[in-house]
């Protein structure tokens, strides 16, 4: 995160890895065009997530946003509701702003996040069958033309112990990492339905004191 520290935000998302699919058109917004694609992000065991981001053909290195590219992202974690099964669903992605392409051996392998939030919900703690503690946490990130992003964030253990004391209206700021978890949803014809969740998997967190705003 040594590049975005400098910056006065309060979302601040670096992340690396495998373009796993070619840019697909997502939408356009005063003559931008905005393309989606995903990148296989290596975790410290042998597993991967697939993280999916959203870049501009504006960005110098677009032409060259191909599958089995090798790149850094840096940007902005950002939540957006979308239409599914007369429904809306919360999408999650990496807005990119700035993105650089890199030869395999020379990737270092990066996924990481800085929040500064709002409690929204209040914090949902439970243990698991083995006793392992976990919270839930949705948090409200405020950013420009007054407009918010929801970004689910999970932590464990004494993590999830301290947040389950907190309350809707808190700001709070996380550290943590992005991360996507498979699971199946039961639907109401009986049948399961394999889905995706975005979230970050939290490493830090604390209350932000009125002082330090």
């Amino acid at each position: 995160m040594e590049v975005l520290q400098g910056q006065c935000e309060n979302n601040m998302a670096v992340v690396s890895g495998q373009i796993i699919s070619e840019p697909v058109f997502s939408h356009e917004i005063y003559g931008e065009s905005f393309y989606s694609l995903f990148l296989k992000v290596k975790r410290l065991s042998d597993s991967y997530d697939k993280i999916p981001v959203l870049v501009s053909e504006r960005l110098s290195n677009f032409e060259d946003f191909k599958e089995g590219a090798f790149v850094r992202v840096e940007g902005q974690f950002r939540s957006y509701n979308a239409a599914y099964n007369a429904n809306t669903k919360l999408m999650l992605t990496v807005f990119a702003r700035e993105a650089q392409l890199f030869e395999e051996s020379e990737l270092k392998h990066e996924n990481s996040i800085i929040l500064n939030g709002f409690i929204c919900k209040k914090p949902i703690y439970r243990t698991t069958p083995f006793g392992r503690e976990i919270a839930d946490i949705l948090l409200a990130v405020n950013r420009t033309y007054n407009k918010s992003d929801y970004i689910p964030c999970i932590s464990w253990g004494r993590n999830a112990k301290y947040c389950s004391n907190f309350n809707v209206g808190d700001n709070v700021r996380v550290w943590g990492r992005m991360q996507s978890r498979e699971y199946q949803k039961k639907m109401s014809d009986g049948t399961l339905e394999n889905r995706v969740a975005y979230e970050i998997s939290v490493s830090k967190l604390e209350i932000v004191k009125d002082n330090e705003v």
